[in-house]
């Protein structure tokens, strides 16, 4: 059998091990392959049957090419790379990976929450350069800081990874409210559901949690930040086209919103036009809260057992 991995090098630069794909069959890894050329991508998958990627579209030419294709694994938990329905047609199962990053993802936005309310970063670059040194007082900081305890946090989606920022935020002494259209016991012993109307008004803090449908892209606009309090600060690690960026990058310009920590953004790697780039006060990081060992190893080896569990004629994690 041969196992074709697409684009490896964002999950395992170096740092794990694909002894457990090769231990199945003849795997071939790339570390990156063309996003834009479909002759490539179809040149290195070949006669392979199992075919795995992470972020390299699979369109439908792909699958009226490469006819021996019978397994598809997504090495994420967005499919969208691949044209399911075309896969679904031919009888071939898609599998993403549903759960691996929650702890990393919500430490992650909490870090970010963390980093604009102290500017931990900046200050210390600062004491390098000789700032304090030549400070005539014992302290100094250039940034306001801002305390946490009793400001409310108001999270947009509160599933698995919304809960886990929620519970951290919780643990920081802040009250916590969420808005989902799905409400769980779990969610309901961390947070307060409100109406998403409630949840923009009264939150010092809102962050982005929710998956990217129709309804919920652009959520965060022009007329939704206006509902906001003065000074919010909008965190996002989830989808970037949640939030239309030009109405962000306005808003923290205008001082409307204090600031933002984005490690998502609607076009990525993110374009050099991109509004919030030069907008005030905004933290971006580049896609990484998923990527911490830890994190991708498990990702890894839920790969392996997508892949075990098909060829057992089992199949789980199927999204088609």
């Amino acid at each position: 059998m041969k196992i074709v991995i697409l684009d490896g090098y964002t999950l395992n630069p170096g740092d794990l091990s694909w002894n457990e794909f090769e231990k199945l069959g003849q795997c071939k890894v790339y570390e990156r392959t063309s996003l834009t050329n479909t002759d490539e991508i179809i040149e290195r998958i070949g006669d392979a049957q199992i075919v795995f990627t992470n972020k390299t579209p699979l369109p439908e030419k792909v699958f009226e090419s490469c006819v021996d294709i019978k397994f598809v694994g997504v090495l994420a938990t967005g499919y969208n790379v691949v044209d399911v329905n075309a896969a679904r047609s031919r009888n071939i199962p898609v599998a993403n990976i549903p759960t691996y990053g929650t702890a990393a993802v919500g430490q992650f936005a909490i870090a970010m929450l963390l980093e604009i309310c102290h500017h931990i970063g900046y200050h210390s670059q600062a004491v390098l350069a000789g700032k304090w040194n030549s400070s005539p007082d014992w302290c100094f900081w250039d940034y306001p800081l801002i305390e946490l305890d009793s400001k409310t946090i108001g999270i947009i989606g509160f599933g698995r990874i919304g809960q886990t920022t929620g519970a951290i935020a919780k643990a920081l002494g802040m009250d916590v409210i969420a808005f989902d259209n799905y409400q769980s016991e779990s969610g309901k012993a961390i947070a307060a559901y409100v109406e998403l109307e409630t949840l923009l008004e009264t939150s010092d803090v809102i962050a982005l949690h929710c998956p990217l449908f129709p309804e919920t892209e652009g959520i965060i606009n022009r007329d939704s930040i206006a509902k906001m309090k003065d000074g919010v600060i909008i965190l996002n690690n989830s989808r970037g086209p949640l939030i239309v960026e030009e109405d962000l990058a306005a808003a923290l310009n205008s001082g409307k919103v204090y600031a933002a920590g984005l490690d998502v953004v609607s076009t990525e790697p993110i374009s050099g036009d991109n509004p919030l780039l030069t907008a005030k006060n905004c933290i971006i990081t580049p896609h990484i809260s998923w990527a911490p060992r830890e994190s991708r190893q498990r990702l890894m080896d839920i790969a392996v057992e997508n892949l075990k569990a098909f060829l057992a004629g089992q199949p789980v994690n199927i999204v088609n």
